[in-house]
């Protein structure tokens, strides 16, 4: 019955394979939202608003990155630095496509979440510059920073999945791999005959 109401991939949290997952993913991208809006609205202590929105959006940052990308979509990213060089390195993880199928309700709520936030951040800086509120900018900036380093980070992360799958699948499902594998052998004893 709550298929028939809710085709899969609609925006619905009951069709999700991890609701305790999603919930908590939403929570945090908007809570960090909520205190600031309505931290200016109901009180004028900045430092309080400043902390608690701090603290929300490090909270979101971790939970998206380690545990809410990994489980709602099979993507993880991280960055390494070579301690000899000090060169930075982007690392990106995906699941297996083979052995875990991506629910489509998790991936739209997922996505959705993912972009919609920086451009908030980014309405929110607008109507700080209009409003002449300078003192919220930094606050805003860091949001912004968080918010647009994980939206790239997955959207690399998706179309680094999605090319290796893509990879994998020509060559190990329609046989290129053999085939190349056995004209080079062939083509290696029948050099020099003619």
């Amino acid at each position: 019955m709550e298929s028939a109401q809710h085709p899969p991939g609609s925006l619905s949290w009951r069709l999700s394979s991890h609701p305790i997952t999603l919930l908590t993913f939403l929570a945090f991208r908007i809570s960090s939202l909520l205190v600031y809006l309505f931290g200016m609205i109901f009180t004028n202590n900045m430092v309080l608003i400043f902390i608690v929105t701090i603290l929300l959006l490090a909270a979101d940052f971790y939970y998206l990155k380690n545990i809410a990308g990994r489980r709602l979509v099979g993507l993880r990213w991280w960055n390494e630095v070579d301690p000899s060089s000090g060169d930075s390195r982007w690392v990106f993880e995906s699941s297996d496509p083979a052995t875990r199928q991506i629910n489509a309700t998790d991936s739209r709520f997922f996505w959705l979440a993912i972009y919609a936030q920086p451009v908030l951040w980014i309405a929110l800086a607008i109507f700080a510059l209009v409003s002449f509120k300078f003192m919220w900018l930094p606050l805003v900036a860091i949001a912004l920073v968080l918010a647009i380093t994980n939206s790239l980070a997955f959207s690399r992360c998706d179309k680094f999945s999605q090319a290796s799958n893509i990879a994998g699948s020509a060559l190990y499902s329609s046989g290129v791999a053999g085939n190349l594998a056995s004209n080079m052998v062939g083509r290696f004893f029948t050099f020099g005959r003619s």
